[in-house]
């Protein structure tokens, strides 16, 4: 009995020693949240202290950006740590994946949660996925396979599409939450006209796509739009509960990664009750408190688990904000989404890409610290993979550069000088090297919205709305004359007032050449 006992204390001390000084790792990814839509940068209108507490007490960066300007791409490269760019074998991935779509990542492929589960991590992802599942082709028949969990994932749980895209289910692993195979969910196309009810919701919650599913009631009943952040929230702090349980109650527990990916601030907007009208930017503020709350929920759950001291915490949106109806009503009361940033979700301009970001580690970033370092999400699979101790080949660091220096530290020099930026449009791929952008465009390649009834607004028509000049604009519209293509030195003119296209033409020559090694595949 003895040395069954010794053994198993043996057991725990070599585990112990396996996994000590290896930090937990919690990825908070915000769908929509403009680089205005904090107080930590610079909102007046929201109210965000616990977002604002992490920044207090970490660092914020002020030039990080998202792998593409569209929701899908972005996830790709978050994951993957590649450019979006190089997907679908060189096709690209350009815009957000589509109700059939099968799993768009390679489940050869490295994945971030690869890079802890190699490392004895537990894994998770909770919430938005909208990266496809199954081979080929989804038909929604059980089970959802491949998905996240043939991706380097333990566990999944949440919002298979997007909350403005059917179906209006909750996936966990590869199952349909709620499922009966004497109900199964069906297809129905385009036409429905017996498809599932769904949670009734107003106008001004903003767009929301028609259920195009039969069948699957009990399922469809389990989702609430006004109850998916609660929801997706107790999930993520249940699952950090149960694995620092093991720890704390003397078992040789393994650290964690959680990928926590947010249905706030995508429309529509559904906030619980405890945040509706709470803030002064409409229903679209009120999503952002929501998101706010949820943030604070996943502190408080580390911080009661005894594991908050051990813990990294990133947090950054997968694009820009965007002037859809709620984001236009948020404007008009005064609310800047992207903050001065020119465009917004879907294209190449800052407005568009560039993204809050911030991380917390208590005693590895000093508190209250800004970095203004070139920051792209695809750099979080080298940044992790560094934290845990496990190295890269170059292939699988193809585009992805290790920022830890620039989290703990404060380097001399850019770790990051160049970067690829995908918008919707193919057309407009860009190129930021050092201080200058240029894309082989005019406009920014994403929504062309304008008018009263339309979803989407985007491009020059947003720059009257929330008064973001620019030299190729005149009343909302490209003026006749303007540059073909645009070149931006975002070290004097963030915001891109000025384009310096027919200016600088040596650079413009230089930039386009580097643009067409990385669509050509020899970068």
């Amino acid at each position: 009995m003895k040395n069954i006992i010794l053994h198993l204390w043996l057991m725990f001390l070599a585990a112990a020693n396996l996994f000590a000084g290896k930090p937990n790792v919690v990825l908070i990814f915000a769908d929509d949240l403009g680089y205005g839509d904090l107080g930590c940068y610079g909102a007046t209108k929201v109210q965000t202290p616990n977002i604002d507490r992490l920044a207090a007490e970490g660092k914020k960066f002020t030039d990080a950006h998202s792998a593409s300007a569209v929701c899908t791409p972005s996830r790709y490269g978050l994951l993957t740590g590649q450019y979006p760019l190089r997907a679908a074998n060189g096709k690209g991935l350009w815009g957000p994946a589509p109700t059939a779509s099968g799993l768009l990542i390679d489940i050869d492929m490295l994945t971030i949660a690869d890079v802890f589960k190699d490392q004895g991590y537990d894994t998770a992802a909770i919430g938005k996925w909208h990266l496809g599942f199954g081979a080929g082709k989804n038909d929604w028949q059980e089970p959802l396979s491949p998905g996240p969990q043939d991706l380097g994932f333990d566990y999944y749980f949440g919002m298979p599409i997007v909350n403005s895209a059917p179906p209006y289910v909750y996936v966990e692993n590869d199952r349909i939450v709620g499922s009966d195979p004497n109900d199964p969910l069906v297809y129905l196309g385009r036409n429905a006209k017996k498809a599932t009810p769904i949670t009734p919701i107003p106008p001004e919650a903003a767009q929301r796509t028609a259920n195009i599913f039969g069948g699957a009631v009990e399922a469809h009943k389990l989702f609430n739009d006004y109850e998916v952040g609660t929801t997706i929230t107790n999930k993520a702090t249940d699952w950090i509960e149960s694995r620092a349980g093991s720890t704390a109650s003397g078992q040789a527990g393994k650290p964690f990664f959680l990928y926590l990916a947010t249905t706030n601030v995508h429309h529509p907007f559904t906030p619980a009750k405890q945040f509706q009208g709470t803030s002064q930017a409409g229903p679209y503020g009120d999503f952002v408190h929501e998101l706010d709350w949820i943030v604070g929920e996943v502190r408080k759950s580390l911080e009661a688990s005894g594991v908050a001291d051990n813990t990294v915490i990133i947090f950054t949106s997968d694009n820009g904000g965007m002037f859809n109806l709620g984001g236009r009503q948020a404007a008009q009361l005064g609310h800047k989404i992207n903050g001065d940033l020119l465009g917004s979700k879907f294209g190449v301009w800052e407005g568009g890409h560039r993204v809050p970001f911030i991380a917390w580690w208590p005693g590895k970033i000093e508190a209250g610290t800004v970095s203004d370092q070139l920051l792209n999400s695809v750099d979080l699979l080298a940044t992790f993979a560094t934290i845990v101790g496990r190295e890269l080949t170059a292939e699988e660091q193809q585009d992805s550069i290790n920022m830890l220096p620039a989290l703990t530290g404060n380097p001399e020099q850019p770790l990051r000088t160049e970067m690829i930026m995908t918008p919707n449009k193919p057309s407009h791929a860009s190129i930021r090297i050092g201080k200058w952008m240029y894309i082989p465009a005019q406009s920014d390649g994403g929504f062309k919205g304008s008018k009263p009834h339309q979803h989407a607004w985007g491009g020059p028509a947003v720059t009257t709305l929330v008064g973001t000049p620019n030299s190729d604009i005149v009343n909302g519209k490209i003026k006749k004359g303007a540059p073909r293509g645009q070149l931006y030195d975002l070290e004097a003119d963030r915001n891109q007032t000025q384009n310096l296209y027919n200016q600088y033409p040596e650079v413009v020559a230089q930039m386009e050449a580097r643009l067409r090694e990385y669509k050509s595949g020899k970068q």
